[in-house]
């Protein structure tokens, strides 16, 4: 097994618990690899780091797996590794949808599982854990006997790994629409073709944190994708719905939801640019007891990290200028690049130039079963506020 030596100085990022290893960050190494392989990482003095497969094509060349130098990294090393990962999710509640591995919270880097029920869907995201690929689905086979295992690694991401984008089935063939179950509401889930895996489980806890402010509300969503905020606010009791979204194909499902659900006299869905109609409306003077905006991520480079400020402030002004005097803005962003912390900057902005001023009601991440791992600030990515604008 080739061995690879950090430069001096550098490490206590990755000995405090990261697992990625860049390029820049390494020295020596010893022994012959291949892309993909397990290799050992040590610190300029020799001491043990930990081991994890290696791309010597990508700026993140090892990924880290097993601080424990004897664990032998082999098929059982995923059955375990997926076992444990299930139970966590059961004994903090997540039992029927959940996200079952989140890649660098469960030591599995660049790996992804999501569990709709007994339908699993599987993104291996990096050359080193695609190798695993077949391992990690027999492991799923083997712990739920589910119904159907689908791939869903159309991402560009892995072309930056050497991998080519790619979906279908890792199991015998199924339908891949079908319905799940959240907190008392059913929604038609495209795993084939819906965005990412098909269905957005980190804000299934967020969801029900709608609850209160939604009874008896005129509620306004943007971005609503197919439509579980919109849909959840008629359950907990709002007077009307209007949801928002430019993907006709989302609109279209968000409908078949509110008719799944029996919610047609409360919920509308209407197929537009969510950021033209809300800069027009505010000019009309039209007003919501509630706003929500969860627009999908703005920016995933650097470069364009001060387009994406803009971009988040423009719509939270917006929105608050939307929302009548006492009623509530609930705003997300799922941009890794933009910490917590700046977003409530961006979100102070917004409210300084409406003039209005906020009451923080609710301020959350992603749901539990996408763990934040300590050290690895990527693990929390999304941002949750729920606010009274005054």
């Amino acid at each position: 097994m080739a061995k690879f030596f950090l430069k001096k100085k550098i490490g206590d990022r990755i000995v405090n618990g990261h697992p990625w290893v860049f390029a820049n960050e390494l020295g020596d190494s010893e022994g012959d690899y291949s892309a993909g392989d397990i290799v050992e990482v040590y610190s300029s003095n020799g001491s043990f780091v930990g081991k994890g497969y290696v791309n010597q094509a990508s700026q993140i060349r090892i990924r880290l797996m097993s601080r424990d130098k004897s664990e032998v990294i082999d098929d059982a090393f995923f059955y375990r590794r997926i076992e444990n990962a299930w139970k966590y999710r059961q004994q903090i509640g997540y039992v029927e949808n959940c996200r079952l591995v989140f890649g660098e919270a469960d030591d599995m880097p660049a790996l992804i599982i999501d569990k709709f029920n007994d339908y699993f869907v599987i993104q291996t995201l990096a050359l080193g854990i695609d190798k695993w690929k077949t391992a990690i689905t027999d492991a799923v086979q083997k712990i739920f006997k589910p119904k159907g295992i689908y791939e869903r690694n159309d991402v560009p991401v892995r072309e930056l790994e050497g991998l080519q984008q790619q979906k279908g089935f890792l199991s015998a063939p199924f339908d891949t629409n079908i319905i799940l179950n959240e907190n008392g509401l059913k929604f038609h889930v495209d795993i084939e073709n819906g965005q990412k895996t098909g269905y957005f489980l980190d804000q299934q806890d967020n969801r029900r944190a709608i609850q209160h402010i939604a009874a008896g509300a005129d509620v306004l969503e943007a971005f609503c994708y197919t439509g579980t905020f919109s849909l959840h606010a008629a359950h907990y009791g709002a007077k009307s719905v209007l949801g928002l979204d430019i993907s006709g194909a989302a609109i279209d499902t968000a409908r078949r939801n509110t008719v799944l659900n029996n919610y047609e006299h409360i919920c509308k869905f209407d197929c537009v640019n969510a950021f033209d109609v809300l800069k027009q409306w505010v000019k009309d003077g039209k007003r919501y007891d509630v706003v929500m905006l969860d627009p999908p991520a703005f920016t995933k480079s650097r470069e364009t990290i001060q387009k994406a400020i803009t971009g988040y402030k423009e719509i939270n002004l917006r929105g608050m200028k939307l929302t009548k005097p006492g009623g509530f803005l609930v705003t997300a962003s799922c941009t890794n690049l933009v910490p917590p912390q700046m977003f409530l900057e961006i979100i102070e902005m917004a409210a300084k130039d409406a003039k209005r001023k906020l009451r923080q009601v609710a301020w959350n991440t992603q749901a539990s079963d996408h763990p934040v791992l300590w050290h690895v600030p990527s693990t929390q990515y999304l941002k949750f506020l729920i606010v009274q604008v005054l």
